[in-house]
């Protein structure tokens, strides 16, 4: 079998965008929407905030978008679904946001001439693609290697920006994104087998590829993924727009690693996120040592779920620093989490189990009451009284629906005043709690950062559109601003747009005198890192 694939055109593109988008409680009641004016059908007339959906919709149309709510919140999981209303056919996608809430974008279904519109080759086939012959496939080949006592690889390849797409733009998008780029790899499979090095490729879902690699040599191997991620990392021109998929690949070696199609997958997957997590390129190889990881991570939940019960969430702080005087300005807080047996560990170790396993947002608000303790002492001991602390609530717990009424409470009682409060908050989470969240932030007189700018994908128009006072760069470009010309590029392009909109850029990662004169020459002054060491107990 084979999956066809369809270019999609500028017209197409817009087409697939979402008619109405709402955002719905776990219990039915919207809690936002937007693109509606009653033009068509299934669009709601009117300001519907605060209504349930049956209160729009038909019995039917609002059970169905409830269920999936409900789904997507439990599982974690894009749910998707086709319905008739009205004698017009539509598509709906509900992803979750956060623990009590969703995003349900329904699109109305055109055409098949119409979806194809602008496609003047028409239909493009690329053999291997669809999950089950690819499984059917690799079973066969595992077999006869195992027989023959050939060696044989199986890798998984995590497609980083496939899932950001389809929340933020729309799933046809991000599949047609996704199916392009495909594309561009039949050209490299010929040129491999020319070469007599046999491969194929299946998918696994929405953001996971696999390749059966037919060779055991590691260099070779290597090589081979390299080149398949080298070519999906190239950017995809779709629409007028361009995107980056940020591919990583884990592999696993029949024999050394697992006897069977699902071991090799599993394996090849654990190791591809292990390659996400380390970030140290886009290749890793399966080892023992990632089981381990694993089984620790395990552990790490419940004892992470304790010491947030038992109150053993801290804040460990560095200072931002005038990088022209040196005066500290800002306490900066970073969850710190001191383990009883493994000591103090990094955030890299926990947070993405928190966020994994529900308890992101419990995290973030015990990292808030140690805000709360803390600032007493900054305040009795701080030569400047103007220093600020800063805290950088989780994403989760920003899309939470209490977390507005969480940072009133740590204000109610006067413990942190306002005026000496700063909250960073991660652009993509900027994007997705939408801009009346920090419209009543703003109004509680505190002051908001915008974190890790230029990771991943963002929006001017909500930069432009939140008051907030400052834009602060993402690490991974500050500290190799001096070697790399693209991290240079997008700092530059960064401090740009901060300053373009009014807002204060900093930077965090000045590790060197180096990077302090590389950040002012571009127009940032203030920055933290290693430079300025810690600061006093």
């Amino acid at each position: 079998m084979a999956l066809t694939i369809r270019l999609m055109s500028a017209d197409s593109l817009i087409n697939s965008m979402p008619d109405v988008v709402l955002l719905v409680s776990r219990d039915g009641t919207v809690v936002d929407h937007g693109g509606g004016d009653g033009a068509l059908p299934l669009r709601p007339m009117g300001d519907c905030i605060g209504k349930p959906v049956e209160a729009l919709y038909r019995e039917s149309t609002a059970t169905l978008l409830k269920q999936l709510t409900r789904r997507a919140i439990a599982q974690r999981t894009p749910m998707e679904a086709c319905f008739r209303e009205r004698g017009e056919e539509y598509e709906v996608r509900v992803s979750a946001r956060g623990p009590d809430r969703a995003l349900c974008q329904i699109r109305t279904l055109l055409p098949d001439s119409q979806e194809t519109a602008g496609n003047a080759n028409g239909e493009h086939p690329l053999p291997g693609l669809d999950r089950r012959g690819f499984l059917k496939r690799c079973k066969e080949s595992l077999s006869v290697a195992a027989l023959r006592e050939k060696p044989l690889a199986v890798v998984v390849v995590q497609v980083e920006a496939a899932p950001a797409i389809a929340q933020l733009i729309a799933s046809r998008v991000s599949e047609q994104v996704l199916s392009t780029a495909i594309l561009r790899l039949a050209t490299l499979n010929a040129q491999d087998a020319e070469k007599q090095l046999q491969w194929y490729l299946g998918q696994l879902s929405d953001h996971l590829l696999a390749l059966v690699i037919e060779t055991g040599d590691r260099n070779v191997i290597e090589a081979c993924v390299s080149r398949v991620c080298d070519r999906l990392s190239e950017p995809v021109s779709l629409g007028g727009a361009e995107f980056h998929l940020g591919p990583y690949a884990g592999i696993a070696i029949l024999g050394q690693d697992a006897a069977t199609p699902r071991g090799l997958l599993d394996c090849a997957r654990a190791a591809a996120g292990e390659a996400r997590r380390a970030h140290k390129g886009a290749i890793c190889f399966f080892s023992d040592t990632m089981q381990l990881r694993a089984l620790s991570r395990l552990d790490i939940v419940n004892e992470l779920r304790t010491a947030i019960a038992n109150d053993e969430i801290r804040l460990r702080y560095v200072g931002r620093h005038d990088l022209v005087t040196g005066q500290v300005t800002t306490h900066v807080g970073y969850v710190r989490w001191q383990h009883p047996l493994r000591g103090e560990l990094r955030p890299a170790e926990f947070l993405g189990v928190a966020e994994a396993t529900g308890l992101a947002t419990a995290l973030s608000r015990a990292a808030l009451a140690s805000l709360r303790r803390d600032f007493g002492a900054f305040a009795a001991t701080a030569s400047n009284q103007d220093v600020r602390v800063s805290f950088g609530a989780l994403r989760h717990h920003v899309l939470h629906d209490e977390f507005v009424d969480d940072v009133k409470q740590l204000l109610a009682d006067g413990a942190v005043p306002a005026d000496r409060l700063e909250l960073r908050i991660s652009e993509k989470a900027l994007i997705a709690a939408g801009l009346a969240c920090f419209r009543s932030l703003q109004r509680l007189g505190i002051r908001l950062v915008i974190d890790e700018v230029a990771r991943g994908m963002g929006s001017l128009e909500h930069l432009a559109r939140v008051s907030c006072w400052g834009l602060q760069l993402d690490r991974v470009w500050v500290t190799a601003i001096r070697t790399d010309a693209v991290a240079r590029k997008v700092c530059r392009a960064g401090i740009s747009v901060a300053t373009a909109l009014g807002l204060t850029p900093i930077a965090t990662g000045v590790d060197d005198d180096a990077q302090r004169h590389a950040l002012l020459d571009l127009g940032c002054r203030y920055g933290n890192g290693d430079l300025y060491g810690k600061l006093p107990s």
